[in-house]
């Protein structure tokens, strides 16, 4: 694996976030060999568009308090069905059921090395 510690943090960070917001199918892989632009990408799901923006707002917060992180940029908020926050090093992908399913990022990357999350259950 090639993700350095301090992307490392963050995930976990994120990852407890977006469980404390009652997330599903939280995951994170190892993209920086194969994509060359940044390090890991995070996933998550929920539902409803509320909770996509729940998720994400709860995720945005905590790495701000906690590492003093703030996104490069924020897409996707208008509609809520897709969310995205690049942080540079590691994207966070929040994306509503049908969206996930639909593009199936998950599957797109299942050649990635997974990322061990803490067990948020």
């Amino acid at each position: 694996m090639v993700v350095p510690e301090p992307t490392l943090d963050a995930l976990t960070i994120a990852s407890k976030a977006a469980a404390s917001m009652q997330a599903e199918n939280i995951s994170a892989v190892d993209v920086a060999e194969r994509l060359g632009i940044t390090d890991a990408f995070f996933f998550a799901s929920a539902p409803t568009e509320r909770q996509v923006k729940s998720i994400i707002d709860e995720i945005e917060d905590d790495l701000r308090e906690q590492l003093e992180l703030k996104p490069s940029r924020r897409e996707g908020e208008s509609e809520s069905r897709w969310v995205l926050l690049d942080y540079g090093h590691f994207v966070i992908h929040v994306q509503h059921d049908e969206e996930r399913a639909n593009y199936a990022l998950d599957r797109l990357w299942s050649d990635a090395p997974q990322i061990e999350l803490p067990d948020t259950e």
